[in-house]
């Protein structure tokens, strides 16, 4: 009867470590990060829609490039969140959007400014975070050298160098801006920064599951199933509603 047992639980735990899958992830507060709450509102939905579908998630955190690797190669099921592009489609299977992201250009105050073409930037100068995609218009004319951009190692450094003078413009995604100001920075440094309403760039952000891993296309489907449950009991919207409300340049 011993002997049954025993059997019965390694059966059984057997089938819930079957259930779980191993997703790479980085530091971009409040989407991700590995200290937050819920390792972040973006890691709380992805974990909550593989939870509805009987599945738990694994998280590890990396370098972005170690994490988009490791997912690549199959070495774990796939990595949480990034951008679509056509060459991501050929190695993975991409989600459903989990978060609609939007890149706005930052700028102090003290600066009179207005765009609405690409052509509006130029003789401006321009600090991005370097492994970012802000937009194929502005990659080309970057790339066209008709724009002076400069390739900072942080959203931090690219916000404290524009209070700083050193630049004109910053794009970074607003709520991830807005987070990090809010965290990092003082209420008169705040007061001394805006943003322009118009959107560099607007693109949701997807869950990304490796190719090169057998199973993954049902696990998508799965996760895609467990995403719009979540997204039709009004959780998302409560969940990104919260990390908003508290954040703001002026306090």
């Amino acid at each position: 009867m011993r002997h049954a047992f025993f059997l019965l639980a390694l059966l059984f735990g057997g089938a819930q470590a079957a259930e779980q899958i191993r997703l790479t992830n980085g530091e971009w507060p409040p989407y991700l990060g590995e200290a937050l709450p819920h390792h972040g509102v973006a890691s709380r939905i992805i974990a909550e829609a593989f939870a509805l579908q009987g599945m738990e998630v694994r998280w590890e955190f990396h370098p972005w490039a170690r994490s988009l690797k490791m997912a690549e190669q199959g070495q774990r099921h796939g990595s949480a969140i990034w951008f679509h592009s056509p060459e991501r489609e050929q190695r993975f299977h991409i989600s459903e959007p989990v978060i609609e992201g939007g890149y706005y250009l930052f700028h102090r105050t003290d600066l009179a400014f207005d765009w609405n073409e690409i052509e509006d930037l130029r003789g401006l100068r321009i600090a991005v975070t370097r492994g970012f995609d802000h937009g194929e218009a502005f990659q080309r004319a970057e790339a066209a050298g008709e724009l002076q951009v400069t390739h900072l190692t942080s959203d931090e450094l690219g916000l404290r160098q524009l209070l700083a003078g050193r630049f004109d413009l910053f794009p970074v995604d607003k709520v991830v801006g807005f987070d990090l100001l809010h965290q990092k920075f003082s209420a008169a440094e705040r007061q001394r920064l805006t943003f322009h309403p118009k959107p560099l760039r607007s693109a949701s952000m997807h869950l990304l599951l490796s190719r090169e891993v057998a199973g993954n296309a049902e696990l998508m489907q799965r996760f895609n199933r467990g995403l719009k449950q979540l997204r039709d009991s009004g959780k998302v919207s409560q969940y990104l509603l919260e990390i908003q409300q508290p954040l703001s340049l002026s306090h």
